[in-house]
């Protein structure tokens, strides 16, 4: 495998794993979420990690496409962030962390395991 490619999966881990943290350093839910500007943009910064990483890995190797099975959402997710940052919801971004990112974990971690 392409070095590169571990990388960017190793960058999706460590992005997620540090929303992970910063969300359980206080046992945070979606009131103290929406309410702490500096823990949104923390989260913000590495879900466009995410997708930046995601987004270069499909480019390089379209098979990931199958194995992660919200590319393209992700992918769309990262370019809303970065260019209408004026329209993202908490709400979004907190349905994101709920529902999306554990999935996305396992799915990541069971490629690296593969490496």
């Amino acid at each position: 495998m392409d070095d590169r490619l571990k990388k960017w999966f190793y960058d999706v881990k460590v992005a997620i794993d540090e929303i992970e943290l910063f969300l359980s350093m206080e046992s945070v839910n979606f009131d103290n979420y929406s309410e702490h500007i500096m823990l949104k943009r923390a989260v913000e910064r590495n879900l466009e990690i995410i997708g930046e990483a995601i987004k270069r890995i499909i480019s390089t190797e379209e098979s990931y496409i199958k194995l992660i099975t919200d590319s393209h959402n992700i992918i769309g997710l990262r370019n809303q962030v970065i260019h209408a940052y004026d329209n993202i919801s908490d709400e979004i971004i907190w349905s994101v962390i709920e529902s999306h990112l554990p999935k996305l974990k396992f799915e990541i971690l069971k490629i690296m395991d593969n490496f």
